[in-house]
């Protein structure tokens, strides 16, 4: 029962709908059939599959809302789920950001590329190539696989419904050299799960592991370097562009908790903040990086430009903080692109004097909200580059950036590749500051 079709969740909806008797009432189901495997010094630790579905049911009387949740459903589960919502309801102080329940809207259709779906027997093949990649060159592999579909259908008293059904497989890959002196790293996601290759990834990672034994220390200071994909946008918000772009957020800003809040009051949309190269947008319809077509209130995604020739151009707004200052909310998107140019990351090396290609980055925190300043530690493999080629490993190093900053000293801007739902190209930039050395692996 996990995946349901449009006719089977919204006849459900239409029955739970039917039970309430609050001011308003929003219900939701959510679900997903996936898989899994894990595995770490070239052997399998855990594996398994889930199937789930849970029902939310938000009850509102004026500005007084209760929410409960089941997954059961009966009739007599369902009748008592909205029940307890609107005895919740009504014991819940009035909210002072109350706005309406939307009413009927018009979504999009983003475009499903998946021709076939993960099986147990698929995903064991992905593991056991990875691991026989890595034994026989007597390396050690860690990695994780998971996939499968989900589905989403919401449904209200005003009369809104919307319905969208999603697959997406995630893999990533750690490879160590048996001293624990060389690890690598390489990670993807895609829409279908035909076009991941476990193998060549984890070969990635494997070079990467024997080429970082014998890692140098250099002195901390400004460098030129080349962070790829995984180095911007692994780790969602705690990442330098997904901080970056989860920082667009107009309330923040207008109360003076941002690095968009312009001096004196207001924010900073509209100005130029970046190389005029920068261009980031979000669009649900991209067959690379199909997106929602609906939040989480129901309202509607739709392609827009966040920042343009390096001038910010939109700021999330809730619906709450958009009907305050009487402007057009914006449903937050699941992905970001990065526009980029041609380049490969190898053309990237090749282009270099000197500088350094960073793999990864981890332990990111932010230190100052108001210029977004980042610290964090490269990982999984850091290299020196001179006159266009990787000469040596090098230790790991600590870094102090921000990605204001550092979008305002791009060199050059590589392909756009698929990494957490987003496109990110990798970049080359110019005096990124790196304050200390690390001796982890």
């Amino acid at each position: 029962m996990a995946i349901l079709s449009k006719d089977e969740a919204q006849a459900l909806l239409k029955k739970v709908l039917s039970y309430s008797t609050a001011d308003e009432c929003a219900v939701s189901l959510n679900g997903r059939t996936t898989g899994n495997i894990r595995y770490a010094r070239n052997s399998v630790s855990t594996a398994g599959a889930q199937n789930s579905i849970s029902l939310v049911v938000e009850s509102r009387f004026g500005k007084r809302s209760g929410i409960a949740t089941c997954n059961e459903f009966d009739d007599a589960t369902l009748k008592r789920c909205v029940q307890r919502a609107e005895e919740i309801a009504k014991l819940a102080p009035e909210s002072p950001e109350y706005v309406p329940l939307l009413g009927p809207q018009t979504y999009v259709s983003p475009p499903s590329t998946a021709t076939t779906l993960l099986t147990a027997a698929t995903r064991a093949q992905a593991a056991a190539d990875s691991m026989a990649l890595c034994a026989a060159k007597n390396l050690t592999a860690a990695g994780f696989l998971d996939g499968g579909t989900r589905f989403q259908a919401i449904r209200n008293s005003k009369g809104l419904e919307a319905y969208q059904q999603s697959t997406n497989t995630d893999f990533s890959v750690t490879v160590r050299t048996a001293d624990g002196r060389g690890s690598g790293y390489a990670i993807a996601d895609v829409t279908d799960p035909a076009k991941l290759n476990a193998k060549a990834l984890t070969q990635r990672a494997a070079d990467k592991a024997l080429g970082s034994v014998n890692a140098k220390a250099i002195e901390p200071g400004k460098y030129t370097v080349i962070l790829e994909p995984a180095a911007l946008m692994d780790g969602g918000d705690l990442s330098l562009l997904g901080g970056l772009m989860y920082g667009l957020d107009a309330r923040s800003a207008d109360e003076g908790r941002s690095f968009m809040t312009k001096k004196g009051g207001g924010n900073r949309k509209g100005e130029k903040l970046f190389d005029e190269r920068i261009n980031i947008y979000s669009d649900p319809m991209n067959a690379e990086v199909p997106g929602s077509a609906f939040d989480g209130d129901g309202l509607p995604t739709k392609r827009l430009s966040w920042i343009e020739k390096g001038v910010v151009k939109q700021l999330y707004y809730s619906r709450f903080w958009a009907e305050k200052n009487k402007v057009a909310a914006t449903a937050f998107p699941s992905g970001f692109i990065m526009a980029g140019g041609t380049q490969s990351t190898a053309e990237l090396i090749k282009s270099t004097a000197k500088g350094i290609l960073v793999t990864r980055l981890w332990y990111i925190r932010e230190v100052d909200p108001q210029t977004l300043l980042y610290t964090g530690l490269t990982r999984d493999g850091t290299f020196y580059i001179e006159n266009g080629a990787i000469k040596f490993p090098i230790k790991n190093l600590r870094f102090n950036e921000s990605p204001i900053i550092m979008l305002n000293n791009i060199e050059a801007i590589g392909r756009p590749q698929r990494l957490a739902g987003c496109l990110i190209p990798p970049l080359k930039i110019r005096d990124f500051t790196f304050t200390s050395l690390s001796d982890a692996i």
